[in-house]
């Protein structure tokens, strides 16, 4: 059995590799680097099947009283990495685009760290996955970060993309103070930083629960930043839009998987308290109106599916309402599908026409595979049956009416109708829509082995869901 802590250090030291030799290689082809990295990732995912389980955070001492690695933390380390290889292979797509950044560099120096870059930003994922300790969550949370506030405003020369990586690295940081001074005030009122310990503290007379409820809002506020809900979702448009569309698919996925972990885990001692469960209930009902109104009118694809991101973290909400973990995670696995398959095609499409959803006018004629990939990306996020998308979304209204939350379960429902417009739209221009343009969009095979995977699952999971609820189980 494998120790969960060599897992991120693999892909740290994975991440080092790529950087030196990015370094010193200045004749190679940098997209080798992408390859070799997809290539590491996939072994340490394979290593991740066989790792040790940690000691019961309830009895754990020293580095296992702050890290965990059960059966949770173990799942979502594989989804971290397996989010980061389709990331990756996006980014061979997408190296014509971050070379044309750096005209100057013959070395392509760019498209090097362009790599790396993710790597590190998966590890901290691992990390932010593991963490049972406020300390050890914001260390990991800023590792993930850092990383983006790079890789969100890494093809500087254009103007949107700066705009963007400004716009990210004042709101975050804004939501790291906030996260800050939520952790202050928990342990000035338990003192103790454990997510674990806290329910004990809580329930000690001595314990100030009302100062460690506004801690947690806090900590609410600044999480809220990471998953994109309502208030707390005023960057998400033009971030989605301005950073590199890798980039922006890996905030939208993996981001946001890491941070609703985080959120249950910090949650579970503070959903006995009445006034969380009316917080999150209010959250969740302004993140899911906002996001599908919001998502009606857009004619640019990466801000229509930076509105559909929001409309998706409403959805998680009520499973989060719920406290239903099963439901969340089978969600997150299936809006880790569909919304991967979406920007892998946009990263294709859009260097040969554009991000406009009228871009992909008459694209069922130009290239048939794309189109399709794209369909079942869109109805799958739509919630059409027989997708991962409306299984998904199935559970989390299930969980939803055995709580007996009929607003949101209304809500809910009123909502996906609006979903079926907007991301209707898009297969509209496809099929519907004809085009003047009859080029043939070219594809390499690494990019359509992917596509076709996440084609498969996306349609396998919504008539076989088990495998993701026997994969927690183990």
């Amino acid at each position: 059995m494998i120790a969960a802590p060599l897992l991120e250090i693999a892909v740290l030291v994975l991440g080092m590799m790529i950087l030196m030799i990015e370094a010193f290689a200045g004749k190679i082809d940098k997209r080798v680097l992408a390859y070799a990295a997809i290539t590491g990732l996939a072994i340490v995912l394979l290593a991740s099947f066989f790792v040790a389980p940690s000691p019961s955070p309830s009895h754990a001492t020293d580095f296992w009283s702050f890290y965990t690695a059960d059966r949770l933390a173990i799942f979502f380390k594989q989804f971290a990495l397996l989010t980061t290889i389709f990331v990756l292979i996006m980014v061979i797509d997408y190296a014509p685009v971050v070379r044309s950044s750096f005209p100057d560099d013959t070395s392509q120096a760019g498209l090097g760290e362009f790599v790396a870059l993710p790597l590190f930003t998966c590890a901290g994922l691992m990390y932010l996955v593991s963490a049972i300790d406020f300390v050890f969550i914001f260390v990991s949370l800023e590792l993930v970060t850092v990383s983006f506030y790079v890789l969100v405003s890494f093809t500087r020369r254009n103007p949107t993309t700066l705009e963007a990586g400004t716009k990210y690295l004042v709101l975050s940081a804004l939501s790291t103070a906030f996260l800050v001074y939520g952790i202050a005030w928990i342990f000035g009122a338990t003192g103790q930083t454990n997510v674990y310990r806290l329910t004990a503290a809580l329930a000690n007379p001595g314990s100030d629960s009302r100062a460690a409820l506004l801690g947690m809002v806090f900590v609410l506020v600044a999480l809220g930043f990471k998953i994109a809900a309502v208030p707390f979702q005023i960057w998400v448009p033009d971030v989605y839009q301005g950073a590199p569309t890798p980039v922006t698919a890996y905030l939208s996925v993996g981001s946001k998987a890491a941070g609703f972990v985080v959120l249950i885990r910090v949650l579970q001692p503070f959903m006995n308290l009445p006034q969380t469960q009316r917080l999150i209930f209010v959250i969740a009902l302004l993140t899911l109106i906002y996001g599908n109104l919001a998502a009606l009118p857009q004619t640019n694809l990466k801000r229509l599916l930076a509105y559909s991101s929001i409309a998706h973290a409403g959805y998680l909400l009520i499973g989060v309402v719920c406290f239903d973990v099963r439901a969340i995670t089978f969600y997150l696995v299936a809006y880790l599908l569909m919304t991967l398959l979406s920007f892998a095609v946009l990263t294709i499409v859009a260097q040969q026409t554009g991000e406009e959803i009228s871009d992909f006018d008459g694209l069922a004629t130009r290239s048939p595979f794309l189109a399709f990939a794209m369909l079942i990306g869109m109805v799958s996020l739509a919630g059409v049956p027989f997708t991962a998308g409306f299984i998904g979304k199935f559970f989390i209204f299930y969980a939803a009416i055995a709580q007996h939350q009929t607003i949101l379960v209304i809500v809910g429902v009123l909502t996906v109708g609006c979903g079926f417009y907007y991301y209707l739209k898009v297969v509209r221009a496809m099929y519907w829509q004809s085009t003047t343009n009859s080029s043939k969009i070219p594809m390499n095979a690494l990019s359509r082995l992917a596509i076709s995977g996440l084609v498969i699952a996306t349609i396998w999971l919504g008539v076989y869901p088990q495998p993701i609820f026997d994969a927690l189980k183990r």
